[in-house]
């Protein structure tokens, strides 16, 4: 009986942090199409203050690749009224921080201040949307960082290009075959033209989402947003129509090599829907199911029981058009990337055989129980779920209601997915190796 009590408070104390976690907002638009969502929160005096642009890695021309992200770094060159190099300077002597991140189908800039600042914050938000300064010489210095943020994080980091290889390879005529920051040589060959043409179309106010969350006054925000965003021009309606790819029918084999390892490692990639599928809501239930832990069945058998691997682990990479879903894996000793490729498909094969037990479903739904809490647990992280869900889903509510999307998920689904999507003739296979590097 004391059992059954303490099971049953267990889980009316999880249902109430479920509950508590509820984010109440506001939601409105400019006549100039910019979407402003408000969000209240005064149990600390932060403000959490971010736009999110709908522009990406997969926002370009054919031979003007990266433009997206080497504007995350170019719009903090300076203003009108910002001078060059002090941006950084006016958000930490206010008290401030601030950041910014692109994907191939968004950017995202956000400012956390003391709320007294929030004005300042606002104000720098709109001096980036309206009065941005392109020139050459922030071009060249930008130029520059970007190159030095590519030999760091992906030429000379081990299996730094492990990602864009998987690309390459599973798309073939849409721009996610290219990687987010682009070829250095398309920025080296963009023209001024080029630059201020890309800023006009994608930068603009209907073209971007505004978030405000933390300890604000509400009449108050909506005026200073008045005042700073709506006498900025709409720009034009943004079209996009990029190529479908075919579906994937036979396996393919790539092999790519790395100068930065000396472990080699196989890569098996397919091809799956986008994120706002409820098909890739599944596939992200199935990735942590087969590897997200040591209990996990890619995990204890590779590693664990077998000792074929030293890591292992299953992704599930949302994207808007399309999604990848990569099962990647390191040897051990003298084990061929053919042992680990058989010992992949054989529990992969089981996931499209046969439900999963019981017990493991229930683990599974609470570790996303568990997710959820956690996303909606900091000021900072309910802005930038907010921002997305409106950006990217079309639907800014999902911020409380998306766990009822993995609630419904049934173990007869998961494996339904899995025999959609994870079959040996719909995936590559990629043996990536090291390279060795030529002597001195």
């Amino acid at each position: 009986m004391k059992n059954k009590l303490m099971m049953a408070s267990a889980l009316l104390f999880s249902c109430a942090i479920v509950t508590a976690q509820e984010v109440k907002y506001e939601e409105y638009d400019l006549d100039n199409g910019l979407h402003v969502i408000l969000h209240q929160d005064k149990t600390a005096p932060l403000v959490t203050t971010a736009v999110m642009y709908h522009v990406g890695g997969k926002d370009r021309t054919e031979g003007r690749t990266g433009m997206a992200h080497f504007f995350e770094h170019l719009l903090f060159e300076g203003t009108k009224n910002i001078e060059k190099g002090k941006w950084f300077e006016i958000v930490s002597s206010n008290g401030g921080t601030n950041n910014a991140n692109t994907s191939q189908d968004r950017t995202y800039y956000y400012e956390v201040f003391p709320s007294n600042n929030l004005k300042l914050a606002l104000w720098m938000e709109s001096e980036r949307m309206l009065h941005p300064i392109i020139n050459q010489d922030g071009i060249d210095t930008q130029n520059e960082v970007v190159k030095e943020e590519k030999r760091l994080r992906y030429d000379n980091s081990p299996y730094g290009k492990l990602l864009f290889t998987v690309s390459e390879n599973l798309f073939k005529k849409h721009p996610y075959k290219d990687p987010n920051i682009g070829y250095m040589k398309d920025l080296d060959e963009s023209s001024m033209e080029d630059f201020i043409a890309y800023k006009d179309k994608y930068y603009v106010p209907n073209n971007a989402a505004l978030v405000v969350a933390g300890d604000i006054d509400i009449a108050q925000t909506k005026a200073w947003i008045s005042d700073y965003f709506s006498a900025i021009p709409k720009g034009a309606d943004i079209v996009r129509n990029y190529p479908q790819e075919e579906p994937i029918t036979t396996e393919m084999k790539a092999t790519a090599y790395d100068p930065n390892i000396q472990i080699p490692a196989t890569i098996i990639g397919y091809r799956t829907p986008g994120f706002k599928n409820r098909d890739a809501y599944v596939l992200d239930m199935l990735s942590s199911y087969l590897s997200d832990g040591p209990s996990s069945k890619l995990y204890k058998k590779m590693v664990d029981d077998q000792k074929e691997a030293l890591q292992v682990g299953a992704f599930n990479v949302g994207q808007e058009d399309y999604g990848m879903y990569l099962v990647f894996a390191l040897p051990v000793g003298e084990t061929t990337l053919e042992t680990l490729n058989n010992s992949i498909e054989e529990e992969i094969a089981k996931a499209r055989t046969s439900v999963m037990s019981e017990n493991d479903y229930k683990k599974l739904q609470n570790k996303f129980e568990n997710r959820f809490v956690n996303s909606n647990s900091s000021v900072e992280g309910i802005a930038g779920s907010l921002a997305t869900n409106h950006m990217l889903y079309g639907d800014t509510s999902l911020i409380n209601k998306e766990i009822e999307i993995y609630r419904s998920i049934t173990r007869e689904e998961i494996m339904q997915v899995a025999n959609k999507y994870l079959n040996p003739n719909q995936r590559v296979v990629i043996d990536y190796l090291p390279e060795e590097k030529p002597a001195n």
